[in-house]
């Protein structure tokens, strides 16, 4: 299968094998997972810097597509094909040229495998500085496209509500930063509950990430938070979907 698009202008290989681990996204008002996000790790399951640092400039695209092509292959065969979770894929925006060209990978890909691609989430982390108008196309060509699409570490990198003055996602994933400590630290829960209050208003889906402690687990349900992804639930699993704790298991512990 080519790992590059027609008119691509970075054709270098990305030649260290890879696979992905999965840590779910649980929706606490219903117990249910909503998603499961593909985590890059070693062939063996070695950490995502392992990975990540062989990526560079010439290489990137290749990389990126190769992320795209292992997390669906990988899902279509752990996945309950009854169900309706998604997939949460992370991209970068720096290695797409141009969205509708370089998603033909993924799209052949969801096809031979037979995974819906209206179950696929495309999130990507604002951790570089990144051009606003390219960044907007790709998100609008998701959408039209059928995708869900995600920001993550919200709060911690260069847009923030820039990018969202110009284009509203599905889900913004509030920045573990801003969850640590968050039942003993009244100012992160100041600070959380006006952000909620904002994705509200925008109808944003809100998603806490980074949550490692029931008390941290029964502030955020507290707020109105249902989407919840944390070590609280569960770590994420080499190659095989982890089965959450029960989260009112965990709040009745904090009560």
């Amino acid at each position: 299968m080519p790992t590059q698009c027609n008119g691509c202008r970075d054709g270098t290989a990305f030649d260290l094998p890879f696979s992905m681990a999965f840590q779910p996204i649980v929706d606490i008002t219903s117990g249910a997972v909503f998603a499961h996000e593909a985590l890059v790790r070693g062939p063996n399951g070695e950490g995502a810097g392992f990975v990540l640092g062989q990526v560079k400039d010439d290489n990137r695209y290749a990389f990126d597509q190769q992320c795209r092509v292992k997390a669906i292959e990988l899902a279509s065969a752990l996945f309950d094909p009854s169900d309706n979770v998604k997939l949460s894929i992370n991209f970068m925006p720096n290695a797409v040229y141009e969205p509708r060209a370089c998603i033909r990978l993924t799209l052949a890909t969801a096809m031979k495998t037979g995974f819906p691609t209206d179950r696929i989430i495309f999130e990507f982390t604002e951790n570089e500085q990144l051009d606003t108008k390219h960044i907007l196309h790709i998100l609008r060509t998701y959408r039209d496209m059928g995708f869900k699409t995600a920001i993550d570490d919200f709060g911690a990198g260069h847009s923030g509500l820039g990018l969202l003055a110009h284009f509203q996602p599905d889900i913004v994933k509030l920045d573990m930063d801003m969850i640590r400590g968050i039942d003993t630290d009244p100012i992160r829960r100041k600070i959380v509950k006006h952000t909620l209050h904002l994705l509200e208003d925008l109808a944003i889906v809100p998603l806490c990430e980074g949550v490692e402690t029931a008390g941290e687990l029964q502030v955020l349900k507290d707020l109105g938070v249902s989407l919840i992804q944390g070590y609280v639930l569960a770590k994420p699993s080499f190659e095989l979907l982890a089965v959450p704790i029960a989260p009112e298991t965990l709040i009745n512990r904090a009560a």
